[in-house]
């Protein structure tokens, strides 16, 4: 099936839930970003700054500055001021210290920078991401860091076909983002969460954005 194909597929299958679609551009080609573009997506995400740098050089104009540009892989401090301003939203603030950096960074720009804080909600050592207690305390030093914008939560489930745990992990984050907004009398508006395995049950859960890569550029048959 084409992009156009897919999409369609997945827009279906979200229907009338509010979700923001993040077409993750890791694997795909520029033809394939400017069809996604050319069929009303607007937000893509990408994993390396570098490979975000160049595609964007790659793609026709009206695709590279007419979307909005997420990063969503894992930033190292050294990279912060690389990132700050290049993106829409970074979705992988997983660490005070990260924090701080963007907004130090953000500071000398002269701008505010939109973030989502990463949680782990279940153990996993290959992921990222504060503990649910260690982002409760945390949390008023966050909040001190006028440089930044604090939108929501986000959350990468285990690499797992567990859907029990899936759905566990989305409704923690979502309780967590709700106890949070009211604990601080913030607003936390949005959860990134969901991604090609397992997006729909984040959609169930209430997700606000999913982030899908093969999902929407790999060719199924089926």
């Amino acid at each position: 099936m084409s992009v156009a194909d897919n999409l369609a597929r997945i827009r279906q299958a979200i229907g009338s839930n509010p979700v923001k679609l993040i077409a993750v551009t890791k694997t795909a080609s520029p033809s394939q970003v400017e069809e996604a573009y050319e069929h009303g997506v607007t937000e893509f995400g990408e994993n390396r700054i570098q490979d975000a740098v160049e595609r964007r050089q790659n793609l026709p104009p009206q695709v590279a500055t007419g979307s909005n540009w997420h990063f969503i892989g894992h930033l190292q401090t050294n990279k912060v001021k690389l990132a700050i301003g290049n993106f829409a939203l970074i979705h992988s603030v997983d660490s005070l210290r990260l924090a701080e950096e963007i907004a130090k960074a953000a500071a000398k720009r002269a701008i505010v920078q939109p973030i989502l804080l990463q949680v782990k909600i279940a153990d996993d050592p290959g992921k990222g991401g504060f503990s649910a207690d260690q982002l409760r305390q945390a949390f008023p030093s966050l909040l001190k860091l006028t440089d930044i914008k604090i939108e929501g939560l986000m959350t990468i489930t285990p690499l797992t076909e567990d859907r029990f745990l899936w759905r566990r992990c989305f409704l923690s984050l979502k309780e967590l983002k709700d106890e949070l907004a009211q604990q601080f009398n913030v607003e936390l508006s949005e959860l990134s969460m969901g991604m090609t395995a397992d997006w729909q049950e984040a959609v169930a859960c209430g997700a606000t954005m999913i982030r899908l890569g093969r999902a929407i550029f790999d060719r199924f048959d089926r």
